[in-house]
């Protein structure tokens, strides 16, 4: 038995050796591939003026769709943001999926809004739609309220009765930045065959949102919500801008993504049966244009930002978590065909694997990881110099690109100019790990025992509000 469980541990060692190279080969990458990036992004940056971009006669009608369900909290705001944006030609709806709060009371109040008709432009199945609505103070406000059938059959009502070109899709809860649609609609300016952009999320937790604008940008009071504000930094500053450097983006963000409308409608919209819809979309984008010889762009705009709340409790950020981990597994196992598929190109050889064994099977790797070494020390037979190196390695390749996804934010956009803050954000590299990365490997363990029972539910995402200063 000993002989058998020394073996275990042997293999094991060898295992995370090749996961550690995969991680460090694959960050190392992206964020090599960021830092020319990001560098002509902040030297373009400082030439760009919306006002100018504003009167540009090419610029493409965008309708947004903001999803929402049970946001009393935050929809007012919300919507002040949509409207507060700086683009000539736009339009708002806002689809309520059926919501239980006082959301539509609340947007009819703010609004003004009076029951109207929207006839549909695209046919895309989803649940009954029961009533449009119409601000009489702001035209290009809608509000489509519909039976409840999730977030993303609420996106696709938008898809059917949107009448521009482009369609951003935005969070029900997210503040736009002014200039947010200015800088994401860039690739489809500069290149025809753009079907997909994303931009930047970015944390809004107790900043300061005056006006439907966030005037104020500072780290959260939460702990729960400043991990997060790392890790968002980590995944936009450095994987998803190394990624598209690389023209081999994987995922385009569900709270902010611009999409070419007649591109989502012809790959059916979003899968309402996954719950990981937006990197679902993307993969149809992919497969649809490669597997019928369509040239095609897929973009991301770091510089185009919008902002979210985040979950500032356990339980709230553990069932996002656990939801995400399944709706990532969903996506592999429906798209399994692009796996290391050279057919799909660079996102099917490279961004997709990753995906895969990067980013999903990560938590199942270490969670291994550390019955092994408890079995290992319990039995005699952990080898410790060879185990605190292993961990030392890893713990040192996370913190690195920790800090380097910092560096870069800082660098191209330094979006957070209190010293404190940026202080606060190189101590949660190192606290990062003393419980709340075991926490997260622990949820993503949950989301993974739940796909392979089947669960798809969504779990319920409360909101406190935004913080807003007085008028």
């Amino acid at each position: 038995m000993t002989e058998v469980l020394r073996t275990f541990v042997f293999s094991f060692d060898w295992l995370v050796l090749v996961f550690l190279i995969a991680v460090v080969v694959t960050y190392g990458t992206t964020t090599l591939l960021a830092m020319p990036t990001l560098l002509r992004y902040r030297r373009w940056s400082g030439t760009f003026h919306p006002d100018e971009e504003s009167g540009a006669a090419a610029t493409p009608p965008i309708t947004l769709i903001a999803p929402m369900y049970n946001e009393e909290a935050v929809c007012v705001e919300a919507v002040r943001a949509f409207l507060n944006v700086s683009y000539p030609m736009k339009e708002i709806i806002v689809v309520d999926d059926g919501s239980k709060d006082g959301t539509l009371a609340r947007l009819t109040e703010a609004f003004s809004l009076v029951p109207t008709t929207r006839p549909q432009t695209a046919w895309i199945e989803t649940a009954e739609v029961e009533q449009a609505y119409r601000s009489e103070r702001r035209p290009d406000l809608w509000v489509i309220r519909k039976a409840n059938g999730g977030r993303s059959d609420a996106i696709n009502v938008g898809f059917n009765h949107s009448r521009c070109p482009l369609v951003c899709v935005l969070d029900g809860d997210s503040i736009l930045a002014p200039d947010g649609l200015h800088r994401v609609v860039r690739p489809f300016l500069e290149d025809a065959t753009t079907v997909a952009a994303g931009g930047t999320i970015g944390i809004v937790n107790d900043c300061t949102v005056r006006f439907g604008r966030v005037s104020e940008v500072r780290m959260p009071t939460s702990w729960v919500a400043r991990f997060q504000v790392l890790e968002y930094i980590r995944a936009f500053a450095a994987s998803r801008v190394g990624w598209n450097a690389a023209s081999a983006l994987p995922l385009i963000s569900g709270a902010f993504g611009l999409f070419r409308r007649q591109a989502v409608v012809m790959v059916g919209g979003l899968d309402p049966d996954t719950v990981g819809e937006d990197f679902e979309l993307t993969m149809k984008l992919h497969r649809y244009h490669i597997e019928h010889d369509i040239p095609y762009r897929i973009d991301f705009v770091p510089d185009a930002i919008s902002w979210t709340e985040c979950p500032d409790s356990l339980d709230v950020l553990g069932r996002q978590r656990d939801r995400w981990q399944r709706g990532g597994l969903e996506v592999i196992r429906a798209h399994r065909k692009v796996l290391l598929n050279p057919r799909y190109g660079r996102v099917g050889m490279f961004s997709f694997p990753a995906m895969w064994f990067v980013e999903l099977m990560a938590p199942i790797v270490e969670a291994i990881g550390y019955v092994a070494i408890a079995l290992a020390s319990w039995l005699g037979l952990l080898q410790s110099w060879g185990a605190l190196l292993l961990l030392a390695m890893a713990l040192a390749m996370g913190m690195a690109q920790s800090v380097a996804s910092i560096a870069l934010e800082q660098f191209a956009f330094r979006r957070y100019t209190s010293l404190k803050d940026v202080l606060l954000l190189l101590l949660l590299v190192l606290l990062e790990n003393l419980g709340y990365r075991q926490l997260t490997v622990w949820w993503r363990i949950k989301g993974t025992w739940k796909f392979f029972r089947g669960d798809n539910s969504w779990g319920e995402m409360k909101r406190t509000g935004f913080t807003t200063a007085p008028s």
